[in-house]
């Protein structure tokens, strides 16, 4: 089969859905202009309907005018007459004042004043009893005994101190509505009217003295006890119509508009007559374009088949431009194919190092993750043994200081509680490996930690090198072990000063930034980002990938331990952040931390000086130390503070002690102890069963987060001072 008759073929595949299509559209728009033109007859009756009760409420609004009148007041009615009969004259009605039983008249503007008057209609007597005694009251159409036509009423309490005294009604000949059809001009096809709630014809704009007072259609009274609607039915003329109709809300009446059927469907007729047409029309243009397209076409394409065969025998294929873009792409295509599969070859090359690089970059990382997650364990050990030891010092030089007198002996203890502080520094560089330790941490001001470093950081480096700072104030708070922070930043720089033999330049900066996307590691959400960078020798691509190994150094024996990158990369990662290092030999090296910013306010700072040991009031302390050198020396400190001290070795023979009903006011617990129980599993146990009790923890150093609220974890080493306020604070 030739191209042209497949595009021949394909062209009618298109035109006939497409011509489909159109049909279902016509149809679809010729029912959405029948919906639009139900709905705007629906508005019209619905605004007509509040014309009507805008006529209502023009006469309510005399009769309240009426019932105000002084005469009323003093029992004049004789006066009363004479004015309502005035307005009565002129406005062709009649004004009715009656007693509240509903049945006597006391004057009638349809009668001389003091003839006798007839009684009050019963329906308009029932229709009262309908209605609060205070409310508005109109009629349905009725034949009154005095005058002629049929009427409506309007009825109005006259209130006197909340009292209703008598009712004021205002007959009306319903010829006078016939004013509102008037006004609205309706076109001569539609048919108008206003009903009753009873169904009763009170005007019509065709005819009104043959239909008015006649009742409505049965079905089109079952419509109507909608609001508002349509009805598809027989007029009272016989006319096959759609009334629309709308229900007044103050008067109750319905007002309609009924339209011929065949008057309705005539602007969607039209509508769809004129797009069926513009369609015919289009599918004839369509056709005839098609047909040209496809020789068109089926030339391009025999001179595409041309080219491919001098392609396959290797002669030169020229560009032809035939005027369609996708014919003539492929020609371009088979002209570039050699060139394009060349470069194909190239990037896949690129592509596939590229797929190494980052195989090997990633397999890197996982070493480095595993270093230092078994340098972390491994010092964390170390680390917990050192601090149990570190706290059964501190306590007992505590304890010694409270109970020595001689000046020299004071003197050495102090000494010695500061070789301890230090011993807990040290300690604590340990750590650098490990798992954060939440009762290390604090939330403090970048801008105020790195001010009072600059000394620290200044004395380190030599006259040859530029140090500039760029720290804001404006940093935001973050969350960090203060020390861990310090160490870091001052490794860093002692790295910078050593990579600049020469002298150089080293910055320090600081800044906030928010990453609104995932970046490398790194969630979205604010940081504070800290910057490190000189210019000094840098470092080879071989270097760069072993720097943060623990131990790894290119310095001279003595000269380095091969900690200091390490630590401040442990620093990053344990703060919840990450530490990008960049480097290129002779350009220098640059070290980025980005710490996340810490939802609370920065702590105040503790003072250095040793605190009073507050007093306790007797207090109950279940003290549980599996470290037999803290567990004897502890509880001393804790009775000379004023608190009575029960020790378990682990957590079972805790439990077991609280098993025994003792009082028990406070648990003291550490969170690393051999068994099955530990601090952390003790303390949810104890909140659980004994909420009374108040709980405290205490940690050398621990893998576990500790996540309980409202309980304080101390770190060893503590002081006696700092564990009694702690158990202290718990009790408040």
């Amino acid at each position: 089969m030739r191209i042209r008759t497949r595009l021949l073929l394909l062209v009618l595949a298109v035109l006939v859905p497409a011509f489909l299509v159109a049909g279902v559209g016509i149809a679809y728009l010729y029912s959405e202009e029948r919906e639009f033109h139900r709905e705007n007859m629906r508005e019209t009756a619905r605004a007509v309907a509040l014309v009507v009760d805008k006529e209502v409420a023009r006469r309510e609004a005399l009769l309240h005018a009426l019932a105000g009148s002084p005469a009323l007041d003093r029992g004049e009615f004789e006066r009363f007459y004479r004015h309502a009969h005035a307005l009565a004259a002129e406005r062709d009605v009649a004004i009715i004042l009656h007693k509240t039983n509903g049945v006597d008249q006391i004057i009638n503007t349809r009668l001389p004043y003091g003839a006798p008057l007839p009684p009050m209609l019963p329906v308009a007597q029932k229709l009262r009893a309908q209605y609060p005694p205070e409310a508005t009251v109109v009629t349905n159409l009725y034949k009154p005994p005095v005058g002629k036509g049929d009427s409506f009423g309007i009825q109005v309490p006259v209130i006197r101190d909340g009292k209703v005294l008598y009712y004021l009604v205002m007959g009306s000949y319903v010829k006078q509505l016939q004013a509102v059809f008037d006004e609205q001009r309706f076109p001569q096809e539609w048919l108008a009217g206003i009903v009753d709630r009873d169904g009763t014809l009170l005007a019509r704009n065709k005819e009104p003295e043959k239909f008015v007072g006649k009742p409505v259609r049965e079905d089109f009274i079952r419509a109507m006890r909608t609001e508002d609607g349509f009805h598809e039915g027989m007029t009272l003329s016989g006319i096959r119509a759609t009334a629309f109709f709308s229900r007044a809300p103050n008067s109750g009446w319905t007002f309609f508009v009924s339209v011929p059927d065949s008057v309705l469907r005539r602007p969607a007729e039209e509508a769809a007559l004129l797009m069926t047409g513009i369609a015919m029309a289009l599918f004839a243009l369509t056709a005839i374009a098609a047909a040209a397209v496809a020789r068109r076409t089926a030339r391009s394409v025999e001179s595409l088949r041309r080219a491919a065969e001098r392609l396959g025998h290797g002669e030169q294929v020229e560009l032809h431009h035939t005027g369609t873009l996708e014919i003539d792409a492929v020609n371009a295509a088979i002209v570039q194919a050699g060139e394009d599969i060349r470069s194909a070859r190239t990037g896949l090359e690129q592509r596939v190092a590229e797929a190494v690089a980052s195989a090997e970059r990633s397999q890197r990382a996982l070493l480095q993750a595993q270093k230092l997650e078994a340098l972390g364990r491994l010092t964390g050990g170390i680390a917990h043994d050192f601090n149990n030891v570190l706290q059964t010092l501190t306590t007992g030089l505590e304890l010694a200081h409270l109970r020595s007198t001689e000046p020299l002996a004071r003197s050495a203890l102090e000494s010695s509680k500061r070789a301890v502080e230090r011993a807990s520094e040290l300690t604590r560089q340990l750590a650098a490996f490990g798992r954060v330790q939440d009762a290390r941490l604090e939330t403090i001001e970048p801008h105020r930690q790195l001010m009072e470093m600059i000394p620290l950081l200044r004395s380190g480096l030599r006259a040859d090198i530029d140090f500039r700072l760029d720290v804001p104030q404006a940093l935001w708070p973050v969350t960090v072990d203060p020390l861990q922070f310090e160490l870091a930043l001052l490794n860093l720089t002692i790295n910078a000063r050593d990579a600049m033999p020469d002298g150089g330049v080293l910055q320090l900066q600081a800044a906030n930034e928010t990453l609104p996307r995932h970046t490398g590691e790194l969630e979205p959400g604010d940081y504070v980002r800290l910057t490190v960078a000189d210019n000094g020798e840098g470092m080879s691509a071989d270097v760069l990938a072993k720097a943060l190994d623990p131990f790894f150094t290119t310095k001279s024996v003595g000269k380095g331990s091969g900690m200091g990158l390490p630590q401040a990369y442990g620093f990053a990662r344990q703060s919840g952040g990450l530490l990008v290092l960049r480097s290129r030999p002779g350009e220098g090296t640059q070290v980025v931390i980005y710490l996340p910013r810490s939802e609370r306010t920065a702590e105040p700072r503790r003072s250095p000086r040793q605190a009073p040991v507050p007093r306790a009031r007797r207090e109950m302390v279940l003290f549980v130390e599996d470290d037999p050198l803290v567990r004897n020396v502890m509880p001393p400190a804790l009775q000379s503070a004023g608190f009575r001290v029960l020790c378990a070795a682990d957590g079972e023979q805790a439990l077991r002690v609280l098993e025994t009903g003792e009082h028990i006011d406070l648990l003291f617990t550490d969170i690393v102890m051999p068994g099955t129980i530990n601090g952390i599993d003790l303390a949810q146990r104890v909140r659980n069963r004994y909420p009374d009790v108040r709980v405290v923890l205490a940690t050398g150093y621990t893998e576990q987060r500790v996540q309980i609220p409202g309980v304080r974890t101390l770190a060893k080493p503590y002081g006696v001072s700092q564990a009694v306020g702690a158990l202290l604070e718990a009790l408040a």
